[in-house]
């Protein structure tokens, strides 16, 4: 694969390297910068990929700086790899008002079938296709794969694992948006996105794809008790609802005085780090 790769910064990290790189991505009609921790291993042969979905307004860079991944992950021989929120740059739409929760830093990992957002907006498709692609041509990694990610991402690390079965070989969420369809989040993107028919919004809502699920890959999720968009917006018992419907594995771990910021994420990111490592080295 042909792609040119634009190094933006470099640093040491735990024997590995913490490494972003710059490039033009066809499926979403702009330049994307995405960051990639390559573990020690990485030096003497093939390690496998965890991809990290990042929530609202996020970039590729906060969890990277803040969740403090790459100690376990040097130990354990897992790379990293964190894609942007969204399309970026000029030519890219953003939502006119300038909220946070929709356009640049808030592209919620769909393919957009709505007008002016259609052109650019395919972040699942850049996550599912491009991104792997270029990863797995570029560095020393192989094609065992697994998700995670937070809110607005771990919506999206649970919608992608579900619709690609045998694609990840896990998947685990902290604090995500489980029935966006029926959320103030989640609905504001998808009319953006996807236009008023809501039916066409169910392919994309982690509840609903779970009762046809092909594939019963386990779902591991961390939720906290104080996260002041629990009830609202995140809804976790609906997730509990369907997966018990459906037969689904869940493991669900409400954790008390946890909110949804990145203290939270890095007080559990070990065990996630733990889990999908157990299920790559299969």
């Amino acid at each position: 694969m042909s792609i040119s790769l634009e190094t933006v910064a470099a640093n040491r990290s735990f024997g590995g390297w913490h490494k972003r790189f710059r490039h033009h991505s066809t499926t979403l009609g702009c330049d994307m910068v995405f960051a990639i921790y390559l573990p020690p291993q990485a030096e003497h042969g093939p390690v496998p990929v965890l991809y990290w979905l990042s929530g609202l307004t996020c970039t590729d860079e906060n969890f990277m700086q803040k969740a403090g991944a790459q100690r376990m992950a040097a130990e354990l021989g897992i790379a990293i790899v964190a894609p942007d929120t969204s399309p970026r740059g000029e030519g890219v739409p953003d939502d006119p008002e300038g909220s946070y929760d929709f356009g640049h830093g808030a592209g919620f990992y769909v393919n957009a079938t709505h007008a002016p957002f259609d052109k650019h907006y395919r972040m699942y498709d850049y996550v599912v296709s491009e991104l792997p692609t270029l990863v797995e041509a570029s560095f020393p990694v192989s094609d065992a794969r697994a998700i995670s990610g937070h809110s607005m991402g771990g919506h999206g690390a649970l919608v992608i694992a579900l619709k690609n079965p045998g694609r990840y070989r896990s998947v685990s969420a902290f604090a995500p948006i489980a029935n966006p369809t029926d959320c103030p989040w989640g609905r504001k993107a998808f009319t953006g996105y996807l236009g008023e028919d809501e039916t066409a919004w169910r392919e994309w809502d982690t509840c609903a794809l779970i009762a046809e699920a092909p594939e019963r890959l386990p779902l591991l999720v961390d939720q906290g008790e104080a996260d002041p968009f629990l009830e609202d917006q995140l809804r976790p018992q609906r997730l509990a609802q369907a997966c018990e419907r459906a037969n689904h594995p869940l493991t669900l771990r409400m954790q008390p005085g946890y909110d949804h910021s990145y203290y939270f994420i890095a007080s559990f990111i070990d065990e996630h780090l733990r889990h999908h490592a157990a299920a790559l080295r299969r």
